[in-house]
């Protein structure tokens, strides 16, 4: 079965074709990073209108690159939420048009099911599985007992963790995107701040971030005041200790309580080297549990991943009828 996937959710155009749910035979993002780094932020009709730019050149190419023509087609899949109104617009009635000019059947998916599927596409899924959802927008502990059944257990209350690492960087006056630049200050330096770990209810696997974004963000403004200097790679290496700990332990918590064999991290924040190493060490202390992370280049937003997610979508909705 061969899926072509679209993704214009926030400031990437993305366009992906996949064989069965694994195989990429192509996909192309365009990243709107350099649109955006002026302003310390996507601005969402600076987004909508380069999605327009480069929405049909994308198509082109990923068909151009998997060597295949819309006859060859057997499912259109775009994101149809969350995410930016106008970028999902772009997508949404790009792949639409498309589906209908080829007489293809269409399928719209939801975004953070494709970050899900994105660690599919290199390695198998052993059920239950526990996914911790890391991004720019989102925080949320899923349990999955099977393909397509997603039972959320907490979410962030306020922040996602990726906004606050970007919030944090800013302040820190590091340029946009500024979260994967606090991960890299945080390797040089050591946790001399302390910063608070916030838990919410000892029972509860919700999140909030905003306390520990205020703490960053009094503890600068303080040390101006005072005419202090603040050793940013310590700090970095402060407010990463504390958002990672609180992710990891509740994780690992949640996996044990529900059974999971599979612990699966998904979202930009995936890549988040901090994240990796501590999940890393306390997965291993637990008996016959997996953890997968995707490979960089599938953690940020793409279509090969929404292509995967459709394709297990259609084969569950197929099942079920």
């Amino acid at each position: 079965m061969i899926v072509l996937g679209v993704e214009t959710s926030c400031d990437e155009t993305a366009v992906a074709v996949v064989k069965d749910g694994r195989e990429i035979l192509s996909n192309v993002v365009f990243s709107q990073i350099k649109y955006h780094q002026d302003y310390g932020g996507v601005v969402p009709e600076v987004a909508s209108r380069h999605h327009l730019r480069k929405i049909i050149p994308v198509f082109e190419r990923a068909l151009a690159e998997a060597k295949i023509n819309p006859a060859e087609i057997d499912l259109v899949a775009v994101t149809a939420k969350p995410g930016l109104i106008g970028s999902l617009f772009v997508g949404i009635n790009a792949a639409k048009a498309f589906a209908l000019a080829h007489d293809l059947e269409y399928m719209e998916v939801n975004h953070i099911e494709g970050h899900i599927y994105a660690n599919y596409i290199e390695k198998d899924f052993y059920f239950p599985i526990l996914a911790l959802v890391v991004s720019g927008g989102h925080t949320e502990l899923i349990l999955m007992r099977d393909h397509y059944q997603f039972e959320v257990l907490g979410e962030t209350l306020d922040d996602a963790v990726g906004e606050c690492y970007d919030k944090v960087g800013r302040v820190m006056g590091l340029d946009y995107p500024a979260g994967a630049l606090v991960d890299e200050l945080a390797q040089r330096g050591k946790p001399a701040y302390k910063l608070p770990l916030i838990y919410l209810d000892k029972d509860s696997y919700d999140f909030s971030f905003s306390g520990l974004k205020s703490a960053v963000i009094n503890l600068l403004n303080t040390a101006k005041m005072k005419n202090e200097e603040v050793n940013l790679a310590d700090l970095a290496r402060s407010f990463q200790d504390s958002a990672v700990k609180v992710l990891t332990d509740k994780t690992i918590r949640a996996a044990k309580e529900h059974n999971a064999r599979q612990i699966i991290v998904a979202g930009g924040v995936a890549a988040n080297r901090g994240l990796r190493e501590a999940l890393q060490a306390e997965v291993k202390k637990l008996d016959g549990v997996a953890l997968s992370f995707p490979s960089l280049k599938y953690c940020t937003d793409n279509a090969a991943m929404i292509a995967v997610a459709a394709y297990f979508k259609h084969r569950t909705e197929n099942k079920r009828s």
